[in-house]
């Protein structure tokens, strides 16, 4: 699930994307553990009227970023989650 928050609007914003049965899920995975690996543990400052994300995956610990800081693998992530991919 990816969970967004602030911009101008302050609207949160949730989706959830369910892999089981993709023929992308390996490469899915794989994105995850890249951005997980790059997240923090507790929610970042971000910049004013950025977006601020917080990433939990099937019991591992909530990973937390924000805007401009993400890295590619956070980015691509959190798009294919947000838009329904």
């Amino acid at each position: 699930m990816v969970t967004r928050t602030g911009g101008f609007t302050a609207i949160e914003h949730r989706a959830l994307l369910d892999t089981e049965g993709r023929p992308d899920a390996p490469h899915i995975h794989a994105m995850v553990r890249e951005a997980l690996g790059a997240c923090g543990r507790s929610p970042s400052l971000g910049v004013p009227d950025g977006f601020h994300y917080a990433i939990t995956v099937n019991g591992r610990p909530t990973g937390y970023c924000a805007d401009p800081q993400l890295t590619s693998s956070q980015r691509s992530l959190i798009t294919l989650v947000l838009n329904g991919s």
